[in-house]
């Protein structure tokens, strides 16, 4: 047996990346996996991917700022699998850059794309995650840091994030539903791009992690979140949980 056999998953992002890697290892323990974002052709790898390992999955495209594509996501998934155990809140558009710098459009973006895809999901899925369900929402350790210059917009969001999530915890948690948040360091493409371009600052950055190291998509934040969403982790709710090599103090 593995820790989630029969549970159905609908992760958002799952074409690359961290919600790729968690999207694998649900899979690998037992979950059939809705793999939901903007690019089908991604999604489609991912899912051929976990066929590949044996477990099911479909993709669904979905552009996560209309909410009538959010319906027809779960609507889908709940089709094929029947109900909904896991929601995972993955996708995200960035809104980096100095607050003079960042546009309305691009802030709203992420807005759309955070706090306000995350709340529409969220309040989609409950119904069919009730007694039993867990939530995992993705904030950032961007919001805890020291000097906030150029992160402030894209802070604000992913702090919204974490805000909806606490109210969840408490005001769902009665009904059988878990809700947490992760903040992950992973090397992801989006990742890879920031380094690219901001070389002198990444290297400064990983130095400050004591472990020296960025988290793998799969094996360290996937593996993570499908404890998370399983019965070993069934005490747990309302958390912030930094997956970072210990670098950030999350309070």
């Amino acid at each position: 047996m593995t820790m989630l056999d029969g549970k159905v998953a609908l992760v958002t992002g799952a074409g690359q990346g961290v919600g790729e890697g968690i999207a694998f290892a649900l899979a690998t323990e037992g979950a059939r996996v809705a793999v939901v974002g903007r690019t089908v052709s991604k999604l489609e790898a991912t899912v051929a991917e976990i066929e590949k390992r044996g477990s099911e999955a479909i993709a669904i495209g979905c552009n996560v700022k209309d909410n009538a594509d959010l319906e027809r996501c779960v609507g889908e998934t709940v089709e094929r699998f029947g109900t909904i155990d896991i929601l995972v809140n993955n996708a995200q558009e960035v809104p980096l850059g100095n607050l003079a710098d960042v546009t309305d459009d691009a802030f709203a973006a992420g807005f759309e794309s955070g706090p306000l895809a995350t709340f529409r999901l969220m309040k989609l899925c409950r119904p069919h995650l009730e007694g039993g369900g867990s939530i995992v929402n993705l904030a950032s350790t961007a919001g805890k840091r020291w000097d906030m210059s150029g992160y402030g917009a894209y802070a604000a969001v992913k702090e919204g994030i974490r805000s909806i999530t606490r109210a969840a915890a408490c005001e769902w948690g009665k009904d059988g539903i878990r809700t947490n948040v992760i903040l992950p360091h992973a090397s992801s493409p989006a990742l890879a791009w920031w380094i690219e371009n901001n070389p002198e600052e990444a290297a400064e950055f990983q130095e400050t992690i004591p472990m020296h190291r960025i988290g793998d998509c799969e094996q360290d934040i996937g593996r993570f979140v499908a404890m998370l969403c399983s019965d070993a982790s069934s005490y747990v709710n309302g958390q912030s949980i930094a997956l970072d090599g210990g670098q950030a103090l999350i309070g």
